[in-house]
């Protein structure tokens, strides 16, 4: 599985993935960037909701029991010294709908105890906490 990560200018960076799908990479002007797309650390952040989020949908998609809305709020602290982790992330997942809490719960401890490996690698160097709201 071989990745490739190519420099474009500046600090703009392209990611392509093995099966040809890719991804933009910048950073701040104040660090040389453009901002013209998202930093390798806040990708972080957005694979942890694409992967804690497809795990809750495949698992309440089994229950019969799917959302009208899903989205989650993510927030995280970084570490002031170099590399700079990310220390503390809060996952807030809302869903709006007729769902039954049990349900909704069961799928978010199933992704974060199991199945969502970004989770896991966060919890590794830092904390991963979350809450959930149901909105009828």
């Amino acid at each position: 599985m071989a990745f490739t990560v190519r420099w474009k200018k500046d600090m703009l960076f392209e990611g392509e993935t093995p099966d040809g799908n890719k991804a933009l990479m910048d950073t701040s002007k104040e660090h040389g960037g453009s901002n013209s797309a998202a930093t390798p650390m806040q990708l972080v952040l957005l694979a942890l909701g694409g992967c804690t989020g497809m795990d809750v949908i495949a698992i309440l998609k089994k229950m019969k029991d799917l959302p009208e809305e899903f989205f989650m709020e993510i927030d995280a602290e970084r570490a002031e010294d170099h590399p700079k982790i990310y220390k503390k992330t809060t996952i807030r997942y809302v869903f709006r709908g007729n769902l039954k809490e049990e349900n909704v719960k069961k799928a978010i401890e199933l992704s974060q105890n199991k199945y969502c490996s970004v989770s896991a690698i966060l919890k590794g160097v830092g904390e991963v906490n979350y809450t959930y709201e149901i909105r009828r």
